[in-house]
């Protein structure tokens, strides 16, 4: 296509759609994307972009893998879709089949969803509706400050409150909200839920890495401590692994980083390799049982149109087998030893402080002298000077990630590493 026709495109784009987390009159021109392959997208000029974000955390094997595509086409041409009340299908049963078996073995039920919002819609309606079986009325839902679960109602009212969440507080139901868990602050948490224990439906939170919130991480073992006393205390524990799943932490998910179990665990993201969306919350036997009844209250009374759509099946069980390769697991442990390497070198820029990772998630934060923000302006100029070079980075504020698919090679994530060198040498004050 030339390029009069892709700046019709942009101006058609302008004059329909409504692009997310985008204040539409301040915003730039959208990029027009024609193609992608491997660990690059191309735009309609020719130019390509090392998606260097797997396109918002999603695409864990590259764009337009041959693999998932022939996958999605046989299925396509079988079975593309069915109502899943009352009927099922092999993908979707060989699917439940194939991630419990990679699961915690406590993890005995699936439940389909479209997304991570809905997912975790699902996982909280379950542990509210767990007590209301039984009898009983808990209002509390525990959560993590800075937490981020979603953007449907019921995610936003477990999310940490932001100028994000402001505008529905009203409408957002009970949360207590507590600090991500420290050797200093441990015992005060214990007290706060311990005098909260009785009222406290469930606790949610993201494990090891607060993603939204700029990549924040915490101890494994100190949360390993909390859960164990939220188990002494009857509290159900929902683990939303939408971001963490699937290899991102360098284990295949950050619960085994941990030897406590959560009761529920949420996922979307990576589960189809960044085909096409999907959900899904898992949980126990023990949960799933309060369901079982000849009273027909007592159903959980949830579904989407697309639950277990054959082709979000398929794509998610070829991008399972990519995932279990050992291809794959290789290069998850080079990123994650290239990564720590170059956390080393950019430690000592006078430009960052900061730097964390946890297998192929490196961040840090560029020094501004006023903390980190969500809506610091040096985000969109740094965002706009990788994009110059050839890379789409997208800054949380002055927070700089890397969440790169699995298939990067040593030389490309090389290149990204001098790249971010240049740009901090750039912007020095």
């Amino acid at each position: 296509m030339n390029t009069i026709t892709q700046l019709s495109l942009q101006e058609r784009d302008k004059a329909v759609n409504w692009h997310p987390y985008t204040q539409m009159k301040t915003a730039a021109d959208v990029i027009p994307i024609i193609k992608g392959e491997g660990v690059y997208l191309y735009d309609h000029e020719g130019k390509k972009y090392l998606d260097v974000v797997s396109s918002w955390w999603v695409t864990l094997h590259g764009h337009s893998h041959p693999y998932i595509a022939q996958r999605v086409f046989e299925q396509l041409n079988t079975l593309e879709q069915v109502i899943f009340a009352g009927f099922t299908h092999e993908p979707a049963v060989q699917l439940s089949e194939n991630l419990l078996n990679i699961l915690p073995h406590n993890q005995n039920k699936v439940f389909y969803s479209d997304n991570g919002s809905t997912a975790v819609e699902v996982a909280l309606k379950m542990c509210i509706q767990y007590a209301h079986n039984q009898g009983k009325e808990k209002t509390k839902i525990l959560a993590f400050k800075n937490a981020y679960h979603g953007d449907t109602f019921g995610a936003m009212a477990v999310s940490g409150k932001s100028f994000w969440t402001k505008p529905f507080e009203s409408r957002l139901f009970e949360v207590v909200f507590i600090d991500t868990p420290t050797a200093e602050n441990l015992e005060d948490l214990k007290i706060q839920i311990g005098q909260l224990a009785d009222e406290v439906a469930c606790f949610i939170f993201e494990p090891l890495v607060q993603g939204a919130a700029g990549m924040l991480m915490y101890s494994a073992e100190n949360l390993d401590e909390l859960m164990q006393y939220c188990r002494t205390q009857e509290i159900l524990m929902i683990q939303d692994e939408v971001f963490t799943g699937f290899g991102r932490t360098g284990k295949l998910f950050a619960t085994y980083y941990l030897t406590e179990k959560p009761d529920i665990m949420c996922f979307s993201k990576g589960l189809t390799g960044g085909t096409m969306p999907m959900g899904i919350t898992t949980c126990t036997h023990e949960i799933y049982n309060a369901f079982l009844s000849d009273d027909r209250h007592k159903t959980l009374f949830h579904g989407h149109s697309f639950t277990a759509n054959p082709l979000a099946c398929a794509a998610a069980l070829a991008s399972m087998e990519l995932l279990l390769k050992e291809e794959t697991q290789m290069n998850i442990k080079r990123i994650t030893q290239q990564h720590s390497e170059f956390i080393k070198m950019i430690s000592l820029h006078p430009q960052v402080e900061n730097a964390r990772q946890i297998g192929t998630i490196l961040a840090f934060d560029f020094k501004t002298g006023n903390g980190t923000s969500y809506f610091n302006e040096i985000g969109k100029k740094l965002y706009n000077e990788f994009l110059q070079r050839g890379m789409i980075m997208r800054p949380l504020g002055n927070v700089i990630y890397l969440v790169p698919p699995y298939c990067i090679t040593y030389e490309e994530l090389d290149f990204v590493y001098q790249n971010i060198i240049k740009v901090l040498d750039q912007f020095k004050d």
